[in-house]
């Protein structure tokens, strides 16, 4: 009972980072501040998830896949913001 609190609680916290994400993705003025926004909000969004579902899972290899998971995302996440945001700085570079 206790141990699905924890989880519940985790779960919602992680949905609220996506959404926390979300919003400053579409809120934020320019493509900088939108990918710290959305990635670090993501991923710690994600991280709390996992975690939630860790505290369910009915195997230690089940925890294993979800941070294996947990860790293929950030570093997707990682490379994919790093490609935006050097693709957004060639394009400044050729307007000036």
């Amino acid at each position: 009972m206790v141990m699905d609190v924890i989880s519940m609680g985790l779960v919602v916290m992680g949905l609220v980072f996506f959404a926390a994400g979300s919003v400053g993705m579409l809120r934020f003025p320019d493509v900088y501040t939108r990918l710290h926004a959305l990635t670090k909000a993501d991923n710690l969004g994600l991280g709390l998830v996992a975690a939630g579902v860790a505290l369910q899972a009915g195997s230690l290899p089940q925890v294993f896949k979800l941070i294996l998971i947990w860790a293929l995302v950030l570093a997707g996440g990682a490379a994919g913001c790093h490609l935006v945001a050097q693709r957004a700085r060639r394009r400044e570079s050729h307007r000036a």
